[in-house]
């Protein structure tokens, strides 16, 4: 026969068993800094001023949350390992206990609210300063979605001339904030820039605007935030931020025509480009005017095949140009008919579009 000393002990939780999942709790945080944490896409080491911004809250916010999750999970775990004993059981023990809950209950819901209003502020006013520039951007980039890359057109009101249009490449200029118009031409897609700043929808028939603004040069990648289809992580951007003086050399470079071919197989691959391929794809100062893929202009200088598929080397573009679905599984571009030597012409011209 159990005597009564024994029951707390019979019908006490295991305390192992929530003190892992405690643990597990506790550490969710964590993982997910080390998710963050993961090099030109992390937004913990923002390079943008929104992002910066931004990435403060998120560290905030995750810092509080952590610290709640904690303090409950060491509240239960006090609260279940305490053995109770014959003179907890006295009547003005346990008023003494309830009064003491009560404390407990009135300290937590008076901290839950201050915790609150604390962070409903700091959210509000990291949005109000995300939202707005610094100044008036001159410079205006539409970035339009598509399934799977990204058509970029960059245009500035005191500098008519500037305009032009690229794919799957970003430039900003530090120091210069950056209108955003953001367009789809097929589903919702969301343009993020982990580094730069948050993300923004982009929604087939309606054109959503953002800003951007580099602190500091370097490279970082862009991508697609919202599930768009078979390839959504693969429909990437390469992000470079550079001094202004070296952003309008870039954008001088990109405004102008194609180079004309210099070598005899150049030459032939162009001909078999524009009778196979420019009908999709087009290329300043050439007959190739297509609009179906994207712009090829300067392709030879960007650093990814298939808005980040591949590396672009003259042994992955071959591929590409062969049978761009294996490469990229549902991808519109069809493969291409050609024998080997049209295929080495075709890729000793697009090698040289820089």
């Amino acid at each position: 026969m159990s005597t009564e000393t024994d029951i707390p002990s019979r019908i006490s939780p295991p305390t192992d068993t929530l003190s892992r999942a405690c643990f597990r709790f506790a550490a969710m945080p964590c993982i997910a800094f080390l998710v963050a944490c993961n090099g030109t896409s992390s937004y913990l080491d923002a390079t943008g001023r929104a992002g910066r911004s931004e990435g403060k809250l998120g560290i905030w916010l995750t810092s509080i949350a952590s610290a709640v999750v904690l303090l409950v999970c060491i509240a239960i775990i006090i609260g279940i390992t305490r053995q109770r004993t014959a003179r907890d059981r006295e009547v003005s023990v346990e008023r003494t206990r309830i009064a003491s809950g009560l404390n407990w209950i009135y300290f937590g819901t008076g901290a839950t609210i201050v915790i609150l209003i604390a962070v409903f502020i700091a959210t509000m006013v990291t949005l109000t300063a995300a939202a707005h520039p610094p100044a008036i951007p001159s410079l205006t980039m539409d970035v339009t979605g598509h399934q799977w890359w990204w058509e970029v057109t960059y245009s500035d009101a005191s500098n008519p001339e500037l305009g032009f249009t690229t794919a799957n490449e970003v430039h900003l200029p530090v120091g210069i904030p950056v209108r955003v118009r953001l367009h789809s031409t097929d589903v919702i897609h969301s343009f993020w820039l982990p580094q730069i700043a948050g993300k923004m929808d982009v929604i087939p028939g309606q054109t959503n605007e953002t800003w951007l603004e580099a602190e500091r040069a370097g490279t970082s990648r862009g991508m697609c935030a919202e599930y768009c289809g078979l390839q959504h992580a693969s429909m990437a951007l390469a992000v470079k931020a550079e001094s202004p003086a070296e952003f309008n050399k870039w954008a001088q470079q990109r405004r102008s025509d194609a180079p004309a071919p210099v070598t005899r197989e150049a030459f032939v691959g162009q001909t078999v480009f524009f009778r196979s391929c420019g009908a999709c794809h087009a290329v300043t100062g050439t007959p190739a005017l297509g609009r179906v893929g994207p712009e090829l202009t300067h392709f030879a200088s960007r650093p990814t095949i298939g808005a980040g598929a591949l590396e672009n080397t003259p042994q992955n573009l071959a591929r590409w140009i062969h049978n761009a679905p294996a490469m990229k599984e549902g991808v519109r571009m069809p493969a291409m008919p050609l024998d080997s030597a049209e295929m080495r012409a075709v890729v000793a011209y697009l090698e040289t579009l820089r």
